[in-house]
């Protein structure tokens, strides 16, 4: 591409040209529009008075306040003091209900599950989704598969004080660490590993000794999972028979529970959100479930 940069007058339309060509086709050196240069100088004007009203220069260790006194800080804090005061009467009857009342109440139960899911987005969608489907250690909450329960009360206990939380009634259940603590022996964590998927109806390897598994299973695991591996909400301890598995069904994931022990934390939610809020968010996640009876 060739370049050159000699200043001439245009020979059609008598106008000088900017002394650049490329390919032959020169630069002409017009003026810009007015109605351009006008919006570009309103444009510059604009942002000074700007600057002069709102917030809007950085300092050393502050701001300029600008002399409107407007923040979108107050702004926000407005604008949720009025989204209070219209939702007030709505929220005193929450607040004065019992879960079962609300549920029963379309009214209050349409109100309590749009202010849960907002609640649940804000607090729980980090872990669980923002559809409540869990991920690998984070409960599935669509299903019908509940570790400590799925009624109402159950649901709205977890919330409030958590799993292995920080809270004195919350939940506390473990699973041991078999191997690394010296209960079992590898061989036997792998025996009791592929007894807990044949439990489920999982394929287990070629030659595995069911029997040394379930010898195991009985011995150690099944004070907590049951005889036949269904599990305890009392204890948070997961249904071994059916095919909803929290860290992983193959027999890899299982032997590093076995070995390493499994324990999740479910933070206490009360005091961090206001009793009809943990209301709200109770409504809301037992809707996504089994919708089990309170």
């Amino acid at each position: 591409m060739a370049h050159e940069s000699h200043e001439q007058v245009d020979a059609v339309t008598g106008v000088t040209t900017t002394g650049h060509a490329w390919d032959g086709i020169q630069e002409l050196n017009n003026p810009l529009p007015r109605w351009w240069l006008w919006t570009f100088y309103l444009t510059i004007f604009w942002s000074v008075l700007y600057a002069f009203a709102y917030p809007a220069i950085p300092m050393i260790s502050s701001y300029t306040r600008g002399a409107l006194g407007w923040h979108s800080r107050d702004a926000v804090v407005v604008e949720l003091e009025a989204l209070k005061q219209q939702r007030s009467g709505m929220t005193t009857k929450l607040a004065g209900s019992s879960l079962e009342e609300i549920k029963q109440n379309p009214e209050m139960f349409a109100f309590a599950r749009a202010q849960g899911k907002a609640a649940f987005g804000d607090n729980c969608a980090p872990c669980h989704g923002a559809g409540g489907a869990g991920a690998k250690g984070y409960p599935n909450l669509n299903d019908d598969d509940w570790l400590w329960g799925g009624s109402l009360a159950q649901i709205e206990h977890t919330i409030r004080h958590g799993a292995r939380s920080t809270s004195d009634q919350g939940h506390s259940g473990t699973m041991p660490a078999f191997g690394r603590d010296g209960m079992l022996k590898r061989e036997e964590i792998s025996h009791a590993a592929d007894y807990v998927r044949s439990l489920s109806g999982l394929p287990t390897d070629k030659g595995a000794d069911l029997a040394a598994g379930a010898k195991v299973y009985a011995d150690n695991c099944a004070a907590c999972h049951g005889i036949k591996g269904q599990g305890s909400q009392e204890l948070g301890a997961p249904n071994l028979s059916d095919k909803i598995w929290l860290f992983g069904s193959d027999k890899a994931n299982i032997v590093e529970g076995l070995m390493n022990g499994r324990g999740g934390v479910m933070p206490t939610w009360h005091g961090r959100l206001d009793d009809t809020t943990i209301k709200a968010l109770t409504l809301y996640v037992h809707s996504l479930g089994g919708d089990q009876k309170p």
